[in-house]
């Protein structure tokens, strides 16, 4: 069981952030329930927006702790790298899981995305990483973004 949070919580909504994941983690777990269903595109569009919502606060931390503490920024940087590599994994399973039931059965000419400001939901998840991906493509070098590890061959 955690600890309770003083009144005076400086970071009350990121730790909200990570009682839901894990809660939504013990969710998908327990085992007096029926198996759990197999993760879906939406499941990992929301994990995606989470790990960059993430990126982006590594990002900052790390950029205001490394002139005062260089080895402590260091790391957060590394840190920083690899939920970038976290992250574009979840964007290409995202992408290796079929679409939803209901995408399927709709036809080309019934989708009309100019009428989403967003553009069509499909996408989202591809502007959110292309946008963070053209961020950090400015601050770390091609040899630090090359992943070390991949789960499949593509």
């Amino acid at each position: 069981m955690t600890p309770r949070t003083p009144p005076d919580d400086a970071h009350p909504y990121l730790r909200a952030a990570s009682a839901g994941i894990r809660h939504h983690t013990r969710s998908l777990a327990r085992p007096d329930a029926a198996p759990p269903s197999p993760v879906d595109r939406a499941h990992l569009d929301v994990l995606h927006a989470h790990l960059t919502a993430l990126h982006q606060l590594l990002a900052q931390l790390a950029e205001t702790t490394r002139p005062p503490h260089p080895a402590a920024g260091r790391h957060l940087t590394t840190a920083h790298t690899r939920l970038w590599q976290a992250t574009t994994e979840i964007h290409s399973a995202f992408h290796l899981l079929p679409s939803n039931p209901a995408e399927e059965s709709a036809k080309a000419s019934e989708c009309h995305p100019e009428r989403l400001p967003e553009g069509p939901p499909v996408l989202t998840i591809c502007q959110r990483h292309l946008a963070t991906g053209h961020v950090i493509r400015r601050t770390t070098t091609p040899t630090d973004l090359r992943a070390h590890t991949t789960a499949c061959v593509r």
